[in-house]
C-alpha cells in the first residue's frame, strides 16, 4: 500500500498580512532613512532580516518589480496595495546582490519567494538591510504590528478590514 503525502496547509488568518522576510520586526519610525521614518512612501511596517529570502505576504499578483529588484508591489485578494523595499539606497546596487524568482503580472501564493538577498554579500559593502512593507493606498483601515520576533509567511503583521458593501 502507497502512502501520499501532502504538506498540509497552514491555516492564515483573512484580512492579514504576513511579514516578508525572517527578523526583528520594528515601527518605520525606526528606520535609518527619513524617506521611510517618516512615511513618505505610506504607512507600514519594517524588518531588520535574518534571513536570504524575501517572500509574498498574502496571495495576490505582483504588480511592479524593479529592475534593480531592490522592491517590488503586490496587490492581494481585496485589493490592497504593498510595496517591499528591500534595504536602504539598495537602488544604487543595480541588482547586484538579489535574484528574482517571480515577474511582474505573475500570481502568488503566501509564501511564495520572490527574491533572494545575498546578506553577507550586502553587509560586508555596508548596506542596511532594514525591509519595509508599506501600505500606499491605505484602501482599509490598517493595524501594524511592529515588534517583536518575525517568521516569514508566518507572523502576521498587519490586519485590515473589509467593509461589505450593502445594495
Amino acid at each position: 500500500m502507497m502512502f501520499w503525502f501532502q504538506r498540509k496547509k497552514e491555516y492564515f488568518p483573512n484580512h492579514s498580512i504576513a511579514a516578508v522576510t525572517t527578523g526583528q520586526l520594528i515601527p518605520l519610525s525606526e528606520v535609518k532613512d527619513p524617506v521611510f521614518s517618516q512615511r513618505m512612501m505610506g504607512d507600514g511596517i519594517a524588518i531588520i532580516p535574518d534571513g536570504d529570502y524575501i517572500v509574498a505576504p498574502c496571495d495576490g499578483v505582483i504588480k511592479m518589480m524593479y529592475p534593480t529588484l531592490h522592491a517590488f508591489g503586490i496587490e492581494n485578494n481585496d485589493g490592497l496595495e504593498i510595496l517591499v523595499h528591500i534595504g536602504i539606497d539598495t537602488i544604487n546596487l543595480k541588482g547586484e546582490g538579489f535574484k528574482k524568482y517571480v515577474k511582474e503580472g505573475q500570481r502568488v501564493s503566501l509564501g511564495d519567494k520572490v527574491i533572494s538577498v545575498n546578506n553577507y554579500q550586502l553587509k560586508n559593502n555596508g548596506i542596511d538591510l532594514t525591509t519595509m512593507m508599506l501600505f500606499p493606498n491605505n484602501k482599509f483601515p490598517l493595524k501594524f504590528i511592529c515588534k517583536g520576533k518575525a517568521k516569514k509567511a508566518k507572523t502576521v503583521v498587519a490586519t485590515y478590514e473589509v467593509k461589505e458593501k450593502r445594495g
